[in-house]
Formats: structure tokens, C-alpha cells, sequence
């Protein structure tokens, strides 16, 4: 309830804030939070794979063989195996979509505390955007590698 509460009352706050020791902390427990509903979510598609992995031999079994001449449908193994499928996924549907539900407003609440905070606190995409941000940050004298300031050419 704390945590929900902490998520709504950042949401208010449009302003920039330096990045705290506290706030870095904050925004790991809040990634860790979304990190660990993400595995949740994968392990459910896991269960209904292994689920479905198990009845496939079963589903195979129903062969109509040659009747009056005529040849086993192909197709009807793929539609008892996408009902089954779609029965399977349909039994834990709820489960589903409240955490990915919960998942998007984990999303929504760390982008929003990452915007807040200051520039560095942000992870740097890779490093040809970190050397990019360094040049711009340098002073004009500091761009041009071969004038300085008070130098006789």
C-alpha cells in the first residue's frame, strides 16, 4: 500500500530533481519490482507451454484413418491443439492481464523518475551518446583541439 501510495505521489511532482543517493536507491527497488513481475509473466508462459507440451500426445491420437476412402484431415490436429491452447491461456487470463497491467504502471512510474531526475543519474545508452553529452558539456575553447586560450600561434 506504501509503495502504491509512493508511485501516486511521484506521478504529481513535474519537477526536476537532482539524483539522491535515496532517489538512485528508490529507482533500483522500483526496477527490481518490475524486473520480478516480468519474470512472473514469463514464468505463467512457461506453465501453459509445458501445459500444452504434455497434451500433444494426446491430441495426435485421434486419427480417423481411411474412412470410406477418404484421408485423415491434417488440419484437425491444429485446431484441437489451438483450442486447447486457447482453453489453457483462457484459464489464466486474469492472471495475465492484471500483471501486465501492473507491469505498464511500473513502466509509467520509473520512466516518470527517471525524467525527473538530473541528466547524470539517468544510464547512459552506450558510449558513443556518453561521448556525445561529454562534447557538448565542454566549453568552445575546449571543442577546438588545437586553439587555446592565451597560446601564440
Amino acid at each position: 500500500l506504501f509503495r502504491a501510495i509512493e508511485l501516486h505521489r511521484l506521478a504529481g511532482k513535474d519537477v526536476a530533481m537532482k539524483a539522491s543517493p535515496e532517489r538512485l536507491t528508490q529507482l533500483s527497488r522500483m526496477e527490481e519490482a518490475r524486473r520480478q513481475t516480468q519474470r512472473q509473466l514469463d514464468m505463467i508462459d512457461r506453465q501453459i507451454i509445458r501445459r500444452i507440451t504434455t497434451l500433444i500426445p494426446q491430441l495426435g491420437r485421434k486419427r480417423s484413418g481411411y474412412r470410406r476412402g477418404k484421408p485423415p484431415d491434417p488440419s484437425a490436429f491444429l485446431e484441437r491443439y489451438r483450442s486447447n491452447l486457447a482453453a489453457i491461456t483462457a484459464e489464466r487470463q486474469p492472471e495475465i492481464d492484471a500483471l501486465s497491467r501492473k507491469l505498464a504502471r511500473q513502466d509509467a512510474a520509473i520512466e516518470m523518475l527517471r525524467a525527473r531526475c538530473a541528466p547524470e543519474s539517468r544510464p547512459a545508452r552506450d558510449d558513443s551518446e556518453r561521448a556525445h553529452r561529454m562534447k557538448e558539456c565542454r566549453s568552445p575553447a575546449e571543442r577546438r583541439p588545437g586553439k587555446r586560450h592565451g597560446a601564440v600561434a
